[in-house]
């Protein structure tokens, strides 16, 4: 399954303009500040915003080519908003009925009773929703919302309403069900930790425009065109739990080239985590050191050097072993040249933290 979309429309304070080509499976996260068109474009693909100038093809089928478009309920796709937009006076099990409803034909994708043990909302079936958290609440929408039987899942925002506890609540769940369903999902965010968890492909967005799009790994280890999620740039990668170091509270995570020890997050052996490094907390040595309290030095290889914000400063993109991995470091211009660095070059990476995120 892919998704094609293609729109160009004026909306008041941007023009947005996107040609993108996405998978049709995990996470693509549109991301980017605020006002910078995501969640335009999420309506723009579920038909609620019009855009004359457009073409849409999910899987092959036409949703929207040009004037002619689809309207949303004839779109086999589920949408969570920021707010849950549940019917108050009805139970739980009453919302997720009206869901089921809404399937009508196309039947049912996930099950019922699937859906509910997903979303951990079991014991809430006999209550209003009125009396709900608004994270209970949120589950409840996206239960209701994969019960429409979606071929496409729209996320906008769904934590965006939540405190911080309620977010920290909803993040498992919203993990479990994209690791275990077979529904691709777009989800618009402009919080970077919620992409670094969820998103395997990103899509970055600044005014209208997408300027960069592809696998989150990729696209984080750029130097032409950093993407920072929050405060830095640094990449995320995917790993396994290979040992636990019960003394010392650490655990070392394996991933594509190499390994890295981590703080102990409690995972199980053979667990998949995601760790995230920050180009700030790792600089490089031409030759590994032993006198040094840092865990983790890596053998690498220089793949490519780019600017920084300050002239003073460097991005340099760094190949992990044999694998497919790739860092990032920051370091002075001047620490460059001093060095001599040259794409190919072999170097050691000496890590300063690691953050597991999930």
């Amino acid at each position: 399954m892919t998704l094609d979309i293609r729109f160009r429309q004026d909306f008041p304070g941007f023009t947005l303009d996107v040609d993108l080509q996405l998978p049709g499976q995990g996470v693509t996260a549109l991301f980017g500040p605020s006002g910078c068109g995501k969640s335009t474009l999420l309506r723009c693909i579920a038909g609620l915003n019009a855009a004359q100038g457009g073409r849409c093809v999910v899987n092959g089928a036409v949703w929207q080519d040009g004037a002619t478009s689809l309207p949303t309920h004839r779109r086999p796709l589920g949408y969570v908003f920021q707010e849950p937009a549940l019917f108050a006076h009805l139970s739980v099990q009453a919302n997720l009925d009206y869901g089921r409803r809404r399937a009508g034909d196309a039947g049912q994708r996930v099950a019922r009773e699937r859906a509910i043990e997903l979303l951990g909302i079991g014991h809430l079936l006999q209550r209003r929703t009125d009396g709900l958290s608004g994270g209970e609440r949120q589950r409840i929408a996206i239960a209701r919302a994969l019960l429409t039987g979606p071929q496409l899942l729209l996320m906008d925002e769904p934590m965006a309403a939540l405190d911080l506890a309620r977010k920290q609540e909803l993040m498992p769940y919203l993990e479990r069900l994209t690791h275990e369903l077979d529904i691709p999902v777009v989800y618009v965010s402009h919080a970077p930790d919620e992409v670094a968890r969820l998103a395997h492909h990103i899509v970055a967005m600044e005014a209208g425009r997408a300027v960069a799009a592809g696998p989150l790994a990729e696209v984080l280890s750029r130097v032409d065109l950093p993407i920072r999620l929050g405060e830095d740039a640094g990449v995320v990668l995917d790993g396994v739990v290979v040992e636990r170091d019960v003394q010392w509270h650490l655990a070392r995570i394996a991933f594509p080239g190499g390994c890295l020890w981590v703080r102990d997050g409690g995972h199980d052996k053979g667990t998949s985590v995601r760790i995230r490094i920050l180009a700030r907390d790792v600089s490089l040595a031409l030759s590994p050191s032993a006198d040094t309290s840092l865990l983790n030095s890596l053998p690498v290889v220089v793949d490519a050097l780019g600017d920084e914000s300050h002239p003073a400063l460097a991005l340099c993109r760094l190949k992990v072993g044999r694998g497919s991995s790739s860092l990032l470091a920051r370091l002075t211009r001047r620490s460059a040249a001093a060095l001599n660095l040259q794409p190919g070059q072999s170097v050691w990476a000496q890590i300063k933290a690691v953050a597991l995120i999930g």
